[in-house]
């Protein structure tokens, strides 16, 4: 159960950043609302916040962060700008997460 809500954290960190800078990209960007860029911004925050919650070191926490985001990223791309990952991205993806797995939950001794 602890993993689980280790990568629940993870995954919901990476939301919180990609979606934050998705939202200010769109006001700067895109020139909507200030309001975007204000909520945009506030999930940042939280997305600095929400690794405090990992069991882990700083280096191991933020190490599977980066992959985690490199997947979250892919994802992104292809639902809201439509983008579908090709072949090279999902190779790329799954030996990203098979990286960030053992850097992260390998028992250590």
């Amino acid at each position: 159960m602890r993993i689980l809500g280790s990568i629940g954290a993870f995954l919901l960190a990476g939301l919180c950043e990609i979606g934050g800078g998705y939202l200010v990209w769109l006001w700067i960007r895109e020139r909507q609302s200030v309001w975007l860029g204000l909520l945009g911004s506030l999930l940042l925050i939280l997305y600095g916040v929400i690794p405090t919650l990992q069991p882990a070191s700083f280096g191991r926490v933020y190490a599977t962060y980066g992959g985690i985001f490199v997947v979250l990223s892919l994802l992104w791309g292809w639902q809201i700008d439509h983008v579908p990952p090709d072949r090279a991205d999902l190779l790329g993806g799954a030996i990203v997460l098979i990286g960030v797995a053992i850097i992260m939950y390998s028992p250590r001794g």
